[in-house]
């Protein structure tokens, strides 16, 4: 069933991709303080996946699963406590600081809130110079041509690159946020939850966009989301996260319509439906049903 607000978005061909792993996750264990024994809590528990090139990799689960602080490691926001994370063959787990600094070129991060993204203060143009500078691209002609391919690209307005992030909608705000992301040519972006806090009018326009970006420039996603029909119209892969762990892991298509895990059913049945009626009929037959395991 296409959820009404992904209507006119096709689904991605697994297998699509080539076999080179990107990104490799083994055995990750990400814990915070507090916990039993003083050990803390674990918010990834012994987390393993891996990433090709070109390809997408859905993570879904509900809020406190563990999908953000896996992506955060990833990116060296959170220093994971066991475990190791290799990308294009480098381990990158305990990454320095100058190394992460020129990691950054090759992955970033598109989040959840176009809003609390973006500094105000700062115009598009030179939100967009930052990672330029960062990369040690220095010449200010060569900036600024490369902003402006990127902000067409996003089809934003040609003038958009003088204008405060304040002047634009939440769905333009979030193409400000993939162009940031775009504009050193990485090779792995990891979108976290990027169309939840838009319209529903304007997602199916922004996945569009997103994977028409990565079939031009050949860009892997980890894409995080909670929402399964997104994922299933943007991913090759799906993994299932729950209670810090990967519970299911399948193509996207075999996820979405014929899941294995009681948890994962859970998911799929509570997707919203566009009839009432088969929305109603669905939640009774699930209450007759009793409740579903973990």
């Amino acid at each position: 069933m296409i959820h009404p607000d992904l209507t006119g978005v096709s689904p991605a061909v697994p297998g699509a991709s080539t076999d080179t792993v990107l990104l490799s996750v083994k055995d990750l264990v990400v814990r915070y303080p507090g916990g039993r024994r003083g050990q803390g809590a674990a918010a990834v528990d012994g987390v393993g996946l891996h990433l090709r090139r070109g390809e997408t990799l859905g993570l879904v689960g509900e809020s406190g699963s563990g999908k953000s602080t896996l992506a955060r490691a990833v990116v060296g926001l959170v220093a994971p406590t066991g475990g190791r994370i290799v990308f294009d063959g480098q381990d990158i787990t305990h990454a320095d600081r100058r190394t992460r600094r020129a990691l950054s070129a090759r992955i970033q991060y598109v989040f959840q809130d176009p809003y609390s993204s973006l500094n105000p203060t700062r115009t598009v143009g030179d939100t967009l110079a930052e990672p330029l500078l960062a990369a040690g691209r220095r010449d200010r002609a060569k900036r600024n041509r490369r902003i402006r391919e990127i902000l067409e690209l996003v089809q934003l307005p040609g003038d958009a690159a003088e204008r405060y992030p304040g002047a634009f909608s939440g769905g333009q705000r979030q193409r400000i946020a993939i162009a940031r992301a775009l504009v050193v040519s990485p090779d792995l972006i990891i979108c976290d939850e990027p169309t939840s806090a838009l319209d529903v009018s304007i997602q199916a326009k922004t996945l569009t966009l997103l994977r028409d970006l990565q079939a031009r420039f050949r860009i892997s996603y980890l894409f995080i989301a909670h929402n399964l029909d997104v994922v299933r119209y943007m991913a090759d892969r799906t993994a299932v996260m729950h209670r810090s762990r990967i519970v299911e892991h399948g193509t996207a298509e075999q996820i979405a319509t014929a899941p294995q895990h009681p948890y994962t059913r859970a998911l799929v049945d509570a997707a919203p439906l566009p009839d009432p009626a088969a929305q109603a009929a669905r939640r009774a037959a699930r209450e007759a049903a009793g409740p579903t395991g973990s």
